[in-house]
C-alpha cells in the first residue's frame, strides 16, 4: 500500500513526504516500532498516541498518521526526510484503511466472522487451525476484536487464501462497524449468554447486537450453536438467512454422539449430515465439543474432507490464559481461566474442576464486569453452580464475589471451606499455605482483576 492509497481512503492530508512511498507495516505502540513502519496514533481515554509521532520517528518510523496535531516549522525541518499524514480522526482512518484492505482480497476471499457471548477465542483458534488444512489462513491474535485490534488484524492480509476473524462488542452498532471492514463470507455465532448485559439489557438485545455481524455480508450464511436456546429460536424463525447448525441435545446438521469427557480431552463420533467419524479434542469440558462441531461445521461448508476436519481439531493449541493447565512440581494444578468471565463461562469451567479425578476442587473466582443491574442475581447463581459442582474448596476476591459466597453457603457448602479475600495478595497467600499434592485450582474471573498476575506468581 502507498501512501497516494491511504491519503485517498482516509481523506488524509500529506503534510510533507512522497505520495509513491510504500507502507509495509502499521504500528500504534512506538515501543515495538521497527524500521521502516508507519506508526498511527490512537487517541485514548487516558492517553494520546498522536502527541508520541515525534518519538515514532526516533524509533525508526517512516511515515506517522496523526490528528490534531499543529507542526511547527522547526519540527518539519527536522523530519524533512519522514512522511507525514494528517487525518480528521485516526481510529475512522484506521477502519477505512482496513477496509480497503480487506476489499483488496477480492469478494472470493474466504472471510469467517466469529462473535457470541462466550467461547469467541477459543472457537476462533479452532476454526482457523481446521481451514489451515485446506487454506493458508489469517486468524485475529489474541483478543484483538475490537474497532482497533481487528483492522491491525486485517493489515497482515498478504498472500492468505482465508481469514478467521473476532468480533467482540460491549454496545449496539459495535458490530456493525467491525462486520463492515471484514466482510465475512461465513459468519458464527457461538452462543447468546449475559455478557454485558448491563449495557444491554437483557439477552434478546445482545442477540440483536450479535446479529449486526450479518451486515457486512453480500451473501448472508450464519453457522450456529443449535443448542442455545435464543439462537434455535432465531433459527426456526428465520428463513431469509442461510443457516447452518451444529449440536448436542438439538438435531442439527453436525452433531456430537458417544460423547466421552476425560479429565484433559474428549472424544466423540463427529456426525456430518449422516457422515460419520471419531474426533479427539485435546482440551476437555462440553464447551470444547461445542467448539470442535463449531469449526466441522465451518469446515463443512468450506469443502474441507472429514480427514482434514479431523485433523485440524486434534492438533489445535488454545490461546494462553484461557483454560492453560499447568501441573507443579508440588503436584498441584493449576488451571488458568483467568482471561474473562460470564455466568456461562464460570458454568463450563466449575463443571469442567467437577469432572477432574483431583484430591481436591478448589476454585478461585472473581467479579464478572459489565453485568449493571443484572450483576448481584449473576454470581449468586454462581454460587449455586459452586455448590452444585460439590468443590471442595471456594476462594472468592472482589465487590461482588461476595455474593458468590454468600448464595454457595446458602446452597450447602460449609462455612469452613468457603474464604473471601481483600486482595490478590491475601488469595496468593492463602493459596501456597494450603494447597496439597493432588489438588486442582482453577482461577476464574474477568480480566480486570488480573487473576492472571497470581497464576504467573504461583508459577514462578
Amino acid at each position: 500500500m502507498k501512501i497516494k492509497e491511504i491519503i485517498q481512503v482516509t481523506n488524509g492530508k500529506l503534510i510533507q513526504g512522497n505520495k509513491e512511498t510504500e507502507i509495509k507495516e502499521f504500528c500504534k505502540d512506538t515501543r515495538i516500532i521497527k524500521p521502516g513502519d508507519a506508526y498511527i496514533g490512537i487517541k485514548g481515554e487516558n492517553f494520546d498516541g498522536n502527541t508520541l509521532w515525534q518519538k515514532a520517528f526516533e524509533a525508526g518510523a517512516d511515515i506517522v498518521i496523526v490528528q490534531g496535531i499543529d507542526f511547527s516549522k522547526e519540527d518539519l525541518e527536522k523530519y524533512q526526510n519522514k512522511n507525514i499524514i494528517e487525518v480528521g480522526d485516526t481510529i475512522k482512518a484506521l477502519a477505512d484503511i482496513a477496509t480497503y484492505k480487506r476489499d483488496s482480497m477480492g469478494k472470493d476471499f474466504k472471510m469467517v466472522g466469529v462473535t457470541g457471548s462466550v467461547g469467541k477465542t477459543s472457537t476462533k483458534d479452532i476454526v482457523a487451525n481446521v481451514i489451515s488444512q485446506k487454506y493458508k489462513t489469517l486468524k485475529t491474535q489474541g483478543n484483538n476484536n475490537n474497532e482497533i485490534g481487528l483492522p491491525f488484524t486485517m493489515f497482515n492480509l498478504k498472500d492468505q487464501e482465508a481469514a478467521v476473524i473476532e468480533m467482540g462488542m460491549n454496545h449496539f452498532g459495535e458490530i456493525s462497524k467491525l462486520t463492515k471492514i471484514a466482510k465475512p463470507t461465513i459468519s458464527v455465532i457461538t452462543n447468546i449468554g449475559t455478557s454485558h448485559i448491563g449495557n444491554l439489557g437483557s439477552r434478546e438485545n445482545i442477540l440483536k447486537a450479535k446479529l449486526e455481524i450479518l451486515e457486512g455480508m453480500d451473501k448472508k450464511v450464519l453457522v450456529i450453536n443449535n443448542d442455545n436456546d435464543l439462537l434455535h429460536k432465531f433459527f426456526m424463525e428465520n428463513k431469509d438467512v442461510e443457516i447452518h447448525t451444529y449440536g448436542i441435545e438439538n438435531d442439527s446438521e453436525v452433531k456430537a454422539e458417544d460423547i466421552v469427557l476425560n479429565e484433559n480431552d474428549s472424544e466423540f463420533i463427529c456426525d456430518i449430515k449422516g457422515d460419520k467419524f471419531k474426533v479427539n479434542v485435546p482440551v476437555g469440558g462440553i464447551h470444547f465439543v461445542y467448539n470442535a462441531l463449531c469449526a466441522a461445521t465451518v469446515g463443512m461448508l468450506m469443502g474441507l474432507s472429514n480427514e482434514q476436519i479431523k485433523r485440524g481439531i486434534e492438533t489445535f493449541e488454545l490461546t494462553k490464559k484461557r483454560m492453560d493447565i499447568t501441573e507443579l512440581k508440588n503436584g498441584v494444578t493449576i488451571i488458568n481461566d483467568s482471561y474473562n468471565a460470564s455466568f456461562e463461562s464460570m458454568q463450563a469451567s466449575l463443571k469442567y474442576l467437577h469432572g477432574l479425578n483431583s484430591k481436591r476442587k478448589i476454585a478461585v473466582l472473581g467479579d464478572m464486569f459489565e453485568l449493571g443491574e443484572y450483576s448481584k442475581e449473576l454470581h449468586e447463581k454462581v454460587g449455586v453452580e459452586v455448590a452444585k459442582n460439590n468443590i471442595d474448596m471456594l476462594v472468592c476476591c472482589g465487590e461482588n464475589a461476595k455474593y458468590i459466597v454468600e448464595s454457595a453457603e446458602k446452597n450447602g457448602m460449609l462455612k469452613e471451606n468457603v474464604n473471601y479475600f481483600e486482595n490478590r495478595e491475601q488469595v496468593e497467600k492463602f493459596i501456597r499455605e494450603n494447597w496439597q499434592s493432588g489438588d486442582s485450582v482453577l482461577f476464574k474471573a474477568s480480566n480486570g482483576m488480573k487473576f492472571f498476575n497470581i497464576v504467573e506468581n504461583l508459577l514462578k
